[in-house]
């Protein structure tokens, strides 16, 4: 399978560069009919009168269109399509021709034969383009998960770490976007959060892995209003310096990319959540508070609830 999606791969960069010369070719050829129809006309042997040059610079604006999509479209298989029925049409006009008094057939063959030469590129390119779209499609996840992974070091030994995290209904302490977290046993707890437009989602979760002082892993169960899971790691940062944290989230949006974009507008992306949450972490375990703007919202509410740290945590 790796080899077969390897020459999928193969074949798709050769057709992006067979793309990018039909393009060129397109567009070169659309721009000759346009601004020089009579050369056009008898360069292929047919005759130089009004009708012919209107039907060329017509046939022309119908090159440069695909021509210009080709050039920037990463993948224009829909467009190389859309070359081959304007070939099919010049096949036709120029097959009308070869019938036609007054007229070069030795030139109009000959163009006739280059229409069909380029006819021929045009499928090939197409082909190898789906294929490299279709080895794509094959590889790439089958839905929208998404994944976020955050580390930081903490000047506080794994113990008192792990401690803190481990009971989840501290996490709304440091995790501004969480309302609350409620331990409801046997590794279950039931979580709250702010969405975006002043919304809230719901879900339940269950700790499917926990090594004391080393490791939490958890997800979410059936019927959450978001499907997600998570773990956190705590080891021993190099020179005694405390704890490396390395927190890991994948998470479904409840709309998929559109949730992703909205969510981003609002603050409330899990990248940029994740990013502050873990600094705050750090703060509350190495000061027992989180410092914060006074014109914060996060700040105001941080004042009410101060956050301390846990019982056995030494605060300098």
């Amino acid at each position: 399978m790796a080899i077969g999606q390897a020459q999928r791969g193969l074949e798709n960069g050769k057709g992006q560069r067979l793309a990018r010369a039909l393009g060129w070719f397109s567009h070169g050829l659309g721009l000759a009919q346009l601004i020089a129809p009579s050369d056009v006309a008898r360069l292929i042997g047919i005759k130089d009168d009004d009708d012919n040059r209107a039907l060329l610079r017509a046939i022309g604006v119908r090159e440069i269109v695909p021509g210009l999509a080709i050039l920037v479209r990463p993948r224009p298989v829909g467009w190389l399509w859309a070359r081959l029925a304007g070939d099919a049409m010049d096949l036709a006009l120029l097959g009308a021709a070869l019938t036609s008094k007054n007229v070069r057939r030795d030139r109009v063959a000959a163009a006739t034969a280059a229409v069909v030469g380029v006819t021929a590129l045009d499928v090939l390119c197409a082909t190898r383009l789906r294929s490299g779209r279709a080895a794509v499609e094959e590889t790439a996840p089958q839905d929208d998960t998404r994944g976020v992974e955050k580390a930081i070091t903490v000047n506080r030994p794994p113990e008192e770490v792990y401690a803190l995290w481990r009971d989840f209904e501290n996490l709304p302490r440091f995790m501004l976007h969480l309302e609350s977290v409620e331990v409801m046993g046997d590794g279950r707890s039931h979580w709250k959060a702010k969405a975006p437009a002043g919304r809230t989602v719901e879900w339940d979760a269950e700790i499917v892995d926990d090594r004391p002082n080393e490791l939490i892993a958890w997800r979410s169960l059936e019927g959450s209003d978001v499907q997600n899971s998570g773990s956190v790691r705590f080891n021993p940062a190099p020179g005694g310096r405390g704890t490396e944290v390395r927190v890991k989230l994948q998470y479904d949006p409840p709309a998929g990319a559109v949730g992703v974009t909205v969510a981003k507008l609002f603050g409330e992306e899990p990248n940029q959540q994740l990013r502050e949450d873990v600094y705050r972490f750090k703060q509350v375990l190495e000061t027992g508070e989180v410092v914060r703007s006074e014109g914060s919202l996060d700040g105001a509410r941080l004042r009410q609830r101060p956050a301390q740290p846990p019982e056995d945590a030494t605060v300098p």
